[in-house]
């Protein structure tokens, strides 16, 4: 016990002078802190341009520089693991709120305990659907919510109309039906990211859950092949394999080109994250497509959840390597500032995390609406477990596999899925 006390007593002197150094290290510069923030935007260069004159004001009002990097989604998680090993990296970063228990589990990142909740204004000010998605239940978060989203149902309105249709689907049945009149050979009716893991991970997890399953046990052990989860794979892929409303390239789309085929009426519909601004940045006008929630079974199964989504959204961390601790608490306070999430959040169409902010008119729109309602309804969050990361990786690879079958007019059977998914639980287990 005394041991500990002096580790707490040692960790909170560095906390007060924001001097946690590497051992032999000198003491980096106070008015200096580096920045990973991920790729928000249409493109890292309009994330840069975004995120200037936020930085600017916090160097204004408190004269520390920070000096940015947007690290692409393909490449975060593998930096900030490699950050968390080698004790070297920036100070503050933001993270995949999915990814939080995984990396709260290397013990790289500051705990968000009550006196470090009171330094950036209170844990009270923060909306508690973000909240759930902040690191393992019963401990102390291991970042805090920035920009809060969930999944969604986007349609182009015109290419409904024409098709005769006039409402958006509610179940996967009239998905699929909606879908088959809307492809007709120049046009498709659902865009996917059939070769990104993590966008794959997250319809098998709200798929699963649909259909009554789970991907891991209670005490955090990984049941993949199961029933459930094997049929939830399956419905996602047959959407190209079997009912053929997906284009087959799709299968080869990791960066966003789902996005960029809905906006030029290549596809009539998408499952997305608060994609309002990367559709206008490519011209697409909010007028053109319509929102919805993201559609449920028409009889769910036995133990089937109301679940539409996962709790998606982007969480704002601090290594405990950090040499400017003081000030990356103070630039994280900033960020989760109502002024401040009211900015970010409104260029990105995401929704501000703290409940003042949230209530600003600006979040009143159609698309924040239903992203709201779902967050706060019936999105749930990814299981809050160290593997998680692992889980979506692997899980989320196995269904790019399955998709490259679909495009090549291979089979797609329920026995090669549990195949896959008993393999890599086993390989989960080591």
């Amino acid at each position: 016990m005394a041991g500990r006390h002096k580790l707490a007593l040692l960790m909170a002197a560095a906390l007060l002078t924001g001097s946690l150094a590497a051992c032999g290290e000198p003491v980096a510069d106070a008015k200096t802190l580096t920045y990973w923030a991920s790729n928000q935007g249409s493109s890292l260069e309009f994330d840069k341009q975004t995120l200037a004159p936020v930085l600017e004001r916090f160097e204004q009002q408190t004269g520390i520089h920070v000096k940015v990097e947007v690290v692409p989604w393909s490449d975060l998680l593998n930096r900030l693991l490699a950050a968390a090993t080698s004790g070297r990296g920036p100070d503050v970063v933001n993270i995949g709120n999915t990814w939080s228990a995984s990396l709260q589990a290397t013990n790289a990142l500051i705990s968000f305990d009550p006196q470090a909740f009171d330094r950036i204004g209170g844990r009270d000010r923060f909306v508690p659907a973000a909240l759930a998605a902040a690191g393992a239940p019963g401990k102390a978060p291991a970042a805090v919510p920035l920009y809060s989203l969930s999944y969604a149902l986007y349609y182009n309105k015109q290419m409904f109309a024409d098709a005769g249709i006039s409402k958006p689907p509610a179940t996967w049945e009239e998905l699929v039906d909606v879908g088959k009149k809307l492809t007709n050979g120049k046009q498709w009716g659902l865009a996917i990211e059939g070769a990104n893991p993590s966008e794959n991970a997250h319809h098998a997890f709200t798929f699963s859950q649909q259909y009554g399953g789970e991907w891991f046990d209670v005490s955090g052990k990984p049941t993949f092949d199961t029933d459930q989860n094997v049929a939830a794979i399956k419905r996602y892929i047959d959407l190209m394999a079997v009912d053929k409303i997906v284009n087959p390239s799709n299968a080869e789309y990791a960066k966003n080109e789902s996005l960029s085929d809905f906006a030029n009426r290549k596809a009539a519909m998408l499952l997305w994250q608060a994609a309002g601004s990367a559709f206008q940045a490519q011209g697409m006008s909010p007028e053109e497509y319509g929102i919805a929630h993201v559609p449920f079974p028409a009889n769910p199964p036995a133990g089937g959840k109301k679940v539409n989504s996962m709790v998606a959204g982007i969480n704002i961390a601090v290594f405990r390597h950090s040499r400017n601790l003081e000030g990356a608490m103070e630039f994280v306070k900033f960020m989760t500032s109502d002024a401040e999430q009211v900015a970010l959040n409104k260029v990105y169409g995401s929704l501000p995390s703290v409940k003042a902010a949230l209530a600003d008119p600006a979040f009143a729109a159609p698309e924040q609406k239903v992203l709201a309602e779902v967050l706060n309804s019936t999105a749930s969050p990814l299981p809050q477990v160290t593997t998680e990361s692992q889980f979506e990786t692997l899980v989320g690879a196995v269904m790019k596999e399955q998709f490259a079958n679909a495009a090549n007019g291979k089979p797609i059977t329920a026995a090669a899925i549990r195949a896959k998914l008993k393999a890599v639980e086993q390989r989960m287990k080591g």
